[in-house]
């Protein structure tokens, strides 16, 4: 295809083809932790890892990812996004392709974490393109979208061929991602800085911003917490390893309500009442799984807290892309929700030690998704004042 050609292949910069395109560059830095269930797994069935080692792997892969955000903050403004996606993406793939055959998991680990660093930069990038969107909330709600319909895909089928086909099957499935990534960047418009924002004078309103990094890295190190040992969990209540992986895939599905509402209604009643809403059913939903034992209690907890999940990350995010024209307050998003979601597992892991207290997990993530309702609704309270004003 011709350059000519590709120009008007571009998508419409405000539609839907260009949402779920954003979607995928967005998700193909950070897709191993929609599918973090099955890694870890994975890492386990496949390698012998202990839980500890594989909850490791897991969250440095994370933390690099959060380095990698980091970088973005600065990259966003002083490199073109284009040639940057390119670049990462192609790293990834080699990356995840030279994954596949370790089996020390001192080796993984280290490859996983440039794996993250790499990851974590495109995310970052990408997460600024998303902020010079015309509507970013209702993008982000896109990006989530894909990421729970895709991550179900993944943990519904992974788990299955890792006894078969080992850990190589996961790592092909990321590599696969990013290719099919790759092939639509092309495709994407320009994405300049927006010309105006919300923040007074065009200067970042730090209290409210960090507020905001405050609640999103609370609300993503409690929940990451759990789904990064949430298959574990399933099995450890006395679940078949059949029934908790669909019922995990199912769940991911079903909480692609979560975005969807937001797609749908946007700002239309602000942030505060319906993340006030939405966070106290990710409360209930989180305390059902202490009823883990009765299957159907465990697939509704998993599907209630998923659609809270995505439809309170969108909201915040969102709120995020407000402080800063050229993307660089959604990329600093994207940094610290990164950090929360790499503390998740490491802490978890660190709970859980030796005896496997699933209760304990729990209400550590109740407490912690309680801190994070409490830090949120403020700067969402503000926001919607200043709409309104």
């Amino acid at each position: 295809m011709t350059t000519a050609a590709i120009k008007s292949a571009k998508v419409d910069p405000a539609g839907i083809p260009a949402g779920i395109m954003l979607s995928f560059l967005a998700t193909a830095g950070l897709f191993y932790v929609n599918i973090m269930a099955a890694i870890v797994d994975g890492l386990i069935t496949g390698l012998g890892l202990s839980e500890a080692q594989a909850g490791l792997i897991g969250s440095a892969n994370i933390y690099g990812a959060s380095i990698g955000a980091l970088v973005a903050v600065v990259l966003i403004k002083r490199v073109p996004w284009r040639p940057a996606a390119y670049t990462l993406l192609v790293s990834l793939i080699a990356l995840d392709l030279v994954s596949m055959p370790i089996g020390n998991p001192d080796v993984l680990l280290a490859v996983r974490s440039i794996h993250g660093l790499v990851g974590g930069m495109l995310v970052g990038i990408a997460f600024g393109v998303i902020a010079r969107t015309a509507q970013a909330d209702r993008t982000f709600g896109i990006l989530l979208f894909v990421q729970f319909g895709l991550g179900g895909l993944g943990v519904m089928t992974l788990p299955q061929l890792v006894p078969v086909y080992g850990t190589q099957a996961l790592f092909i499935a990321l590599a696969l991602f990013s290719f099919a990534s790759l092939m639509m960047v092309p495709f994407l418009p320009a994405y300049p800085p927006r010309t105006r924002t919300v923040s007074e004078g065009g200067k970042v309103q730090w209290s409210p911003l960090l507020l905001t990094l405050g609640a999103i890295f609370l609300f993503q190190a409690a929940n990451m917490g759990l789904l990064a040992y949430i298959f574990r969990l399933g099995i450890g209540y006395g679940l078949e390893r059949t029934y908790t992986s669909y019922a995990l895939g199912l769940a991911t599905w079903v909480a692609l309500l979560g975005p969807l509402c937001v797609i749908l209604i946007g700002t239309k009643y602000g942030r505060f009442l319906p993340l006030a809403l939405v966070m106290l059913l990710t409360l209930g939903g989180t305390a059902i799984f202490h009823l883990s034992a009765h299957p159907l209690a465990y697939l509704v907890a998993n599907c209630g807290t998923g659609i809270t999940w995505g439809m309170v990350m969108a909201y915040l995010l969102g709120m995020a892309s407000q402080f800063d024209s050229a993307g660089r307050t959604a990329a600093a998003a994207g940094f610290v929700s990164k950090i929360g979601l790499a503390s998740g597992p490491l802490v978890a892991g660190q709970l859980l030690g030796d005896t496997g207290d699933y209760g304990l997990l729990i209400n550590a993530a109740l407490v912690t998704l309680l801190a994070s309702m409490l830090v949120m609704l403020v700067p969402a309270r503000l926001i919607d004042l200043r709409k309104a004003s």
